[in-house]
């Protein structure tokens, strides 16, 4: 049961099976450790030194302003940010043009590649996908520029909308629970659907809103789309594959891993996320997470090497899991 004195300053709303009535949870899943845990990784050594910039092998890209028919383009920005075209449709997923994956300017995690795509060279946007509220998912800042100069639909689990709606009182939210399904266009459809993680913006509101990957129907065929993800044996994974049949490409993260004592019930690491692409039957994989903000123990190019050892070791063609570089361009090959 909730802590009497507590209170969900972002979300109201009814008890569920992974909502306790002030905060949501992962069911059967792992609680995030708690301060004492957190003290004894950021102490505990292991930790290996990123470069302070790193030049991506391919230059900022310059999306064309739409994509028709049965074409589907992801363009990589960065970490966890990517522009999927599809159906006529331009959505950035958890889009971070910041410097810092942080509330503040001046410290926190910092940005070692540049975004793979101008902010100034965006085609326009449509839709905007967050998955959850850490700073390396929701950046207010990237929100404001995007409403702006796009206006583009927000789709966010429950409880993020009152955080965006805070900053961006005019934006266009829609708010979603897990099984919600939402259909504003033409052939398309996006809902949210279960993963294994946690949210906070601070240290009094630890899941106090909810994460989400999401599913995105079109005319050009499935996404999957998860920003963030424990990979909680498999669950997920399995159950998504049950009630959407399988997916022309899944977004997956496969970075910042280690500790896994620590991370295990966050972050999948890369021999996880391939098995995760055989369970939810995905043809093909956009990589993410990794190379972009140092948030964890492992080394810039560890996630690669070990996501192709992954895959060679189940017999997995390496060019059906792109592991996206900024500005990298990815045209997925029909299914």
């Amino acid at each position: 049961m909730p802590d009497a004195k507590m209170r969900n300053s972002y979300y109201q709303g009814p008890v569920s099976d992974h909502f306790d009535g002030v905060q949501f949870f992962n069911p059967e899943g792992i609680e995030p450790l708690g301060f004492r845990a957190l003290m004894r990784w950021q102490f505990g050594g292991g930790r290996f030194r990123w470069p302070k910039a790193v030049d991506s092998p391919f230059p900022p890209a310059k999306p064309a302003q739409r994509i028709d028919g049965e074409d589907l383009r992801v363009t990589m920005v960065g970490h966890a940010s990517l522009l999927i075209q599809v159906a006529g449709l331009n959505i950035l997923t958890d889009p971070v043009w910041s410097d810092r994956a942080s509330p503040f300017s001046f410290a926190g995690p910092r940005r070692v590649s540049p975004p793979g795509i101008r902010f100034e060279d965006l085609p326009p946007i449509d839709i905007v996908l967050v998955s959850h509220n850490h700073y390396d998912h929701l950046d207010i800042r990237t929100l404001k520029r995007l409403f702006e100069e796009h206006g583009p639909h927000f789709i966010t689990p429950l409880g993020n909308d009152t955080i965006i709606h805070r900053a961006i009182p005019d934006a266009k939210i829609s708010d979603m629970d897990w099984g919600d399904q939402l259909s504003y266009w033409d052939g398309v459809t996006i809902d949210a659907e279960p993963c294994h993680h946690w949210s906070a913006r601070g240290t009094r509101d630890r899941r106090m809103a909810l994460w989400a990957a999401f599913v995105i129907s079109t005319p050009a065929g499935k996404i999957y789309h998860v920003g963030d993800t424990g990979f909680h044996e498999g669950i997920n994974y399995k159950a998504t594959r049950e009630k959407h049949g399988g997916f022309r490409l899944a977004i997956l993260p496969f970075g910042a891993y280690e500790p896994r004592w620590f991370m295990k019930g966050q972050h999948q690491n890369p021999e996880e996320a391939v098995v995760g692409m055989e369970l939810c039957n995905a043809a093909h994989v956009a990589g993410h997470h990794f190379a972009t903000f140092q948030l964890t123990n492992e080394a810039i190019d560890a996630p690669v090497a070990a996501l192709q050892q992954a895959l060679s070791a189940r017999g997995i063609e390496p060019g059906r899991f792109r592991p996206l570089r900024a500005g990298e361009v990815f045209d997925v090959p029909v299914a």
